[in-house]
């Protein structure tokens, strides 16, 4: 049995051409957007979904606490707040080791996405706010919105910003070329209840960004940061 409930599968947008055999898609997002006052987009970033909780460091299964080597320098971290943590969940993109996209403007290796208190996703503001307390970053914030009744403007202005570079310089891993950012994930601002994740968290993938093969976790290299003398995880 898992110790904890993994991170739910997150819908894409109808209009999202990353999509694969396995993926859902979110038909009826418009409906429920039209019940969020405020949604905040956010660059998806491409990375490996790991989450720190009072029972260790996971990866995407909760079965057990991972032990991959692109985590050893998270693990350490954990040791140092993992009495602080209570009951929260804190999920964050790890980009300690390079997947399909290379960032050439990585100031930090671990970016918070979210956190889950027993039964609630926890609001936009209390997530950054616990992040500054843990001393690491939030993924960068893209865009506030305001839901409107205007479908078309909403998934065309969608569309415009997910063909940007983001924050974080991507670079294609294998060619070194610029690309743009992997998508973008659309998430309510305020709290929800866990049952209603697929109803408040949405994203758009660009189509071909996985680059990576069945070999990526024999031959990965670790990302590099802006300044390896800056205070991050690995230092502390």
């Amino acid at each position: 049995m898992a110790i904890s409930q993994k991170y739910g599968r997150t819908y894409h947008y109808p209009f999202s051409p990353g999509t694969t055999s396995d993926d859902r898609i979110q038909h009826d997002y418009w409906e429920y957007l039209q019940k969020i006052p405020t949604l905040i987009h956010t660059e998806k970033l491409d990375g490996e979904n790991n989450c720190l909780s009072k029972h260790g460091v996971f990866a995407r299964s909760h079965a057990e606490p991972t032990t991959s080597p692109w985590t050893e320098s998270l693990r350490r971290y954990w040791q140092l707040v993992k009495h602080d943590l209570g009951d929260l969940e804190v999920f964050l993109e790890n980009l300690y080791a390079i997947h399909s996209i290379e960032y050439r403007n990585l100031a930090h290796h671990f970016y918070v996405f979210g956190i889950r208190e027993n039964d609630r996703w926890l609001s936009w503001e209390e997530i950054r706010f616990y992040a500054a307390m843990l001393d690491l970053p939030t993924v960068p914030q893209l865009s506030i919105v305001k839901p409107s009744n205007d479908k078309i403007a909403f998934e065309k202005n969608a569309l415009a910003l997910a063909q940007g570079i983001g924050l974080l310089q991507p670079h294609d891993a294998i060619t070194g070329a610029p690309v743009t950012m992997e998508g973008i994930v659309s998430r309510n601002a305020d709290g929800y209840h866990v049952d209603d994740f697929a109803h408040n968290v949405f994203k758009y993938v660009r189509k071909g960004h996985v680059k990576t093969d069945q070999h990526w976790t024999r031959n990965w290299k670790r990302a590099p940061l802006n300044n390896e003398g800056r205070v991050y995880v690995d230092s502390k």
